[in-house]
């Protein structure tokens, strides 16, 4: 068996690849490895909109309460309100069903330990390790120390008060548009910036269990760019389906994603002395022109391999603050443990009023600098070629002099295909367009050697 967890848990086409019998199977083996015994365990599980969640809630459930542990259901919420209620609610562990962007016919399970955050390689190895073994000495509870389930009606409320007293005032002066993604921020985006009593318009917030993501949101924000335009709005904000990302339309409907909203956010809290030692952590995909844009104002930026959770322990194991990803997970430490975009929206409008400008004026602090992909076809045992052979490396180390620190190269092997992928970043785009493929072709030559 392959390894079960990806970067963000366990995904899969729901009733095919994540079936109901693998679902009670990680229910039972996280309630196992996520509680320490001393007392009856209490989980908490929410979901997004997609059709297959109550199946695989259903299934999650069961496996939890035949350890014994408990189960307390949350319904539709973020992925975000499961980091924060785990805490707020003494649980052991929370649950989200989602696949987050994906299509509706995706869904997926992700753990949170008690603290809030997503699980270690370790643990979900802990997990792993319990499934291929069957349970192996693993006895079940009988009678009364089977466990319970029982639903919570009020955690919307909690993750809204929790979300909104984030901000100091309101946002009331401010126009914003909301895209929902038909996903699990349909009713906590809008009440949030209305109880801000900011003027709020609405469009895809019409969950029917199988329009989630489908041409809305963070991944499609065009639908909302033209609403913020026609309808005069200062800002709107696209949310993805479980709505831990957020990507954000300035007033002239051009799309601000995450590098700027983090260029934006980090420019303001070290102006209130708020950016703990002035760095921001980000991965290997966000665009240079952040790093550029970030050593203009005296803020260093900390990369690490792409995903989330990398991000968030380069974020934990030094201190700092303020963290995310292009595609829009922004994570700020101070208020949630992990990539929050409802918190994310809230804090980029707050930063809007308070400054009395507009986005595309404060979104002016970067300058995306041009990039180029160009895939190289190698075979699968040779993907690690650029690494090994000398002169790949020579002509790398020779395009990266040539660009003299205002651009660079960014090799990364497919995990599914026989390619490796060139990006490269630069300030001419012909000049990093010869470069790319002159490499790529470099790379294929040597594979075939």
């Amino acid at each position: 068996m392959g390894r079960l967890f990806g970067t963000d848990g366990v995904r899969g086409v729901a009733n095919k690849e994540l079936t109901c019998e693998l679902a009670f199977k990680l229910g039972k083996a996280g309630a196992i490895t996520l509680t320490d015994g001393a007392h009856k365990p209490k989980i908490i599980v929410g979901m997004d909109t997609r059709i297959s969640g109550h199946m695989l809630e259903a299934a999650l459930t069961a496996g939890i309460l035949s350890v014994g542990a408990e189960v307390v259901s949350l319904g539709v919420v973020p992925t975000p309100a499961i980091a924060y209620l785990v805490r707020k609610y003494n649980a052991d562990a929370g649950v989200m069903i989602s696949a987050s962007h994906n299509p509706v016919e995706d869904n997926g399970i992700k753990f949170f330990n008690g603290n809030g955050y997503k699980l270690s390689d370790e643990l979900e190895d802990k997990i792993e390790k319990l499934i291929e073994e069957d349970f192996k000495g693993i006895e079940l509870p009988i009678g009364e120390n089977i466990g319970k389930s029982y639903s919570k009606s009020d955690a919307i409320e909690d993750y809204v008060e929790f979300v909104t007293g984030t901000i100091e005032g309101d946002l009331k002066g401010l126009k914003v548009a909301l895209d929902c993604a038909n996903g699990a921020a349909y009713k906590t985006a809008v009440e949030a910036f209305r109880k801000l009593k900011a003027e709020v318009l609405v469009i895809n917030n019409d969950p029917d269990g199988i329009n989630i993501n489908k041409d809305c949101g963070s991944t499609h924000p065009e639908h909302l760019k033209e609403y913020v335009v026609s309808n005069k709005c200062d800002l709107g904000l696209a949310f993805d389906g479980d709505a831990d990302r957020c990507v954000a339309v300035d007033e002239n409907g051009n799309e601000v994603n995450g590098d700027f909203i983090l260029a934006i956010c980090a420019q303001y809290l070290k102006e209130k002395n708020k950016l703990y030692d002035n760095t921001v952590v980000v991965t290997v995909m966000s665009n240079m022109g952040l790093d550029i844009a970030m050593d203009k104002i005296g803020v260093k930026c900390v990369r690490t391999i792409v995903g989330d959770r990398y991000v968030l322990e380069e974020m934990k194991n030094k201190g700092y603050r303020l963290g995310g990803e292009q595609s829009g997970h922004i994570i700020f430490l101070d208020h949630n443990t992990t990539g929050d975009g409802l918190l994310a929206g809230l804090q980029l409008a707050t930063i809007l009023k308070n400054k009395e400008k507009k986005l595309s004026e404060l979104a002016s602090i970067m300058r995306e600098l041009p990039q180029i992909l160009v895939n190289a076809t190698v075979p699968n045992n040779m993907k690690d070629i650029y690494i090994k052979d000398a002169e790949i490396a020579e002509e790398i180390r020779k395009i990266e002099s040539a660009m003299n620190g205002r651009g660079r190269v960014l090799i990364r092997p497919s995990g599914t295909e026989p390619l490796v992928r060139v990006m490269l970043e630069g300030e001419n785009q012909s000049e990093i367009d010869k470069y790319a493929h002159e490499l790529a072709e470099l790379i294929e030559k040597k594979a075939k050697l």
